[in-house]
């Protein structure tokens, strides 16, 4: 099977490239999180993002999108991994998925096209307080009344909270363990409040969901009520890839500006890389960045082809990113040196976004045994 990206791919890489290193340089990038209350992103660069069709490229062309798969996103999340660029693409994305593929052709003319031309920001709000990745995990009620549901709950680690229009949010429809369902909520709901807090990598932007007896229709809910707990875990599974797929980008990154340091630094009258010490640790960096770029090409197509195998494609290639990613953010600052902690060396900013990356749906140990799970080990 060849995984091979096309011509059209290649040229769309280039693209994004060319208009990141234009104009989101990591200097711009520092500008945009560094700026007083500062919504970690920046309206101009993401509408013109959505105009050149990069945020709707998965979504279908009847709702103005461009309809390609998901293996095309993967190009896109690969390049502004790679620059740190901070905006909502991969929580838009995947409100943008939910909709198309457990809404009702009503819901996605509704939503889908705001969500296409950005005109509209969506996430996904799961985890609450118990932090667990399970149907368990969801305690936040939707209580029906007529033709309303009544959401009380709270959200926490959403992405782009503070920034998003729409919220596909799991909740409870009733006491059996996987009875849940999937809301649409949208900005300005009374009772729905959103919220940001700081965290390590300021390139992200995280936040919670409160609910407070907010009411919506049950012509929010994405399919069935009550059932949709395969859905939610298909969604979570997709964050899990689209995350993996932007460290790519951004574990190339964080080897490149250590490998060029490496070469410029001089020690007892040689260059460091020269030194086995710095050459061995860089190596390994390449081999585990090369590794789970693999499995993570595999588990986004697995993913887009409903892949039996798909869910254990997508643990692997999580797990080892969650391990293998922040290590190599941890190395590349040790191999600069004292600097390499301090603000005005690029590095640290890629180690707090390794960080980042690593509890996001899921870390290397619920992944690790899920996939025991999944293989009956």
């Amino acid at each position: 099977m060849n995984f091979g990206f096309t011509e059209e791919q290649e040229l769309l890489r280039a693209e994004v490239r060319k208009f990141l290193d234009q104009n989101a340089s990591l200097d711009r990038v520092r500008e945009i999180v560094e700026a007083p209350d500062s919504p970690r992103t920046e309206p101009a660069l993401w509408a013109r993002m959505a105009e050149l069709g990069w945020v709707g490229l998965n979504m279908p062309e009847e709702h103005g999108g461009v309809g390609l798969d998901l293996e095309t996103t993967l190009v896109v999340l690969e390049e502004t991994g790679r620059s740190l660029f901070p905006s909502p693409l991969i929580s838009t994305v995947i409100a943008g998925k939910a909709i198309e593929r457990f809404g009702s052709a009503e819901q996605q003319a509704r939503w889908l096209p705001g969500l296409a031309d950005g005109s509209k920001i969506g996430t996904f709000a799961f985890l609450e307080r118990s932090d667990a990745m399970g149907p368990e995990g969801v305690e936040t009620l939707a209580k029906p009344d007529g033709d309303e549901l009544v959401l009380s709950g709270e959200k926490l680690f959403v992405s782009d909270a503070a920034l998003a229009d729409l919220f596909v949010v799991a909740v409870r429809s009733g006491s059996d363990a996987q009875s849940i369902s999937l809301v649409v909520v949208e900005k300005g709901t009374s009772g729905a409040a959103a919220s940001s807090f700081d965290v390590m990598d300021l390139t992200k932007s995280v936040g919670k969901l409160s609910l407070e007896e907010a009411r919506v229709g049950v012509d929010c809910v994405l399919g069935t009520q009550g059932a949709a707990w395969p859905a939610t875990q298909w969604l979570l599974d997709l964050g899990a890839a689209l995350v993996t797929a932007e460290a790519v980008g951004s574990a190339e990154a964080a080897l490149s500006i250590t490998t060029e340091f490496a070469k410029e630094r001089v020690q007892f009258g040689e260059q460091i890389g020269k030194f086995q010490g710095v050459k061995h640790p860089l190596a390994e960096i390449y081999v585990d960045v090369e590794s789970f770029r693999s499995l993570v090409y595999y588990a986004v197509w697995a993913i887009d082809q409903d892949a039996d195998d798909a869910q254990v494609a997508v643990s692997r290639a999580k797990a080892y990113c969650s391990d293998a990613f922040p290590q190599a953010g941890i190395m590349g600052v040790q191999l600069h040196g004292g600097v390499g902690y301090t603000w005005e060396y690029d590095i640290q900013m890629y180690l707090k976004r390794s960080k980042w990356v690593r509890p996001m749906f899921g870390d290397a140990d619920y992944h690790y045994e899920r996939v025991a799970r999944l293989g009956d080990l």
